[in-house]
């Protein structure tokens, strides 16, 4: 029974982040509004910026940070990839180069926004953040 129980809440999680990478920036937004949560927006080349990726293994993607996010951010990705076989719908390259063009015109990567529900922003982390990651979730709350 306790399995049946671990295993449905996974496939919710699973189903709940699949979700979130197919929203908007702006519905995003609105979410972040929605729930009162603040909107962590990161800018990465997923397939060519080693600090990117390495941000993403070490914080996006650590069970700390996701039950950190989970109750208390949205979190929105503005992927730039550069190889064909990693390429992004027409749509979504416009909507990140929008974002670029408004939060990072320097290019700089990763580069890391707090924004809160009014879309202001709270922090900024240029290039891979400096603190461990329990400081990086402090730093959020």
């Amino acid at each position: 029974m306790n399995f049946k129980l671990l295993f449905f809440f996974f496939i919710s999680i699973t189903i709940n982040a699949q979700e979130i990478k197919s929203l908007s920036f702006e519905q995003s937004l609105e979410k972040s509004k929605t729930e009162s949560k603040n909107l962590l927006l990161y800018f990465s080349g997923s397939d060519w910026c080693s600090p990117c990726v390495k941000f993403k293994k070490n914080f996006i993607e650590t069970e700390q940070f996701k039950t950190f996010s989970n109750e208390n951010l949205i979190v929105f990705n503005a992927d730039f990839p550069r190889s064909k076989k990693n390429k992004l719908e027409n749509s979504k390259v416009q909507e990140n180069e929008k974002l670029a063009e408004k939060y990072n015109p320097q290019g700089i990567f990763p580069y890391i926004i707090l924004i809160d529900t009014t879309g202001k922003i709270i922090k900024t982390w240029e290039k891979y953040p400096s603190e461990t990651l329990d400081e990086f979730i402090e730093k959020m709350k």
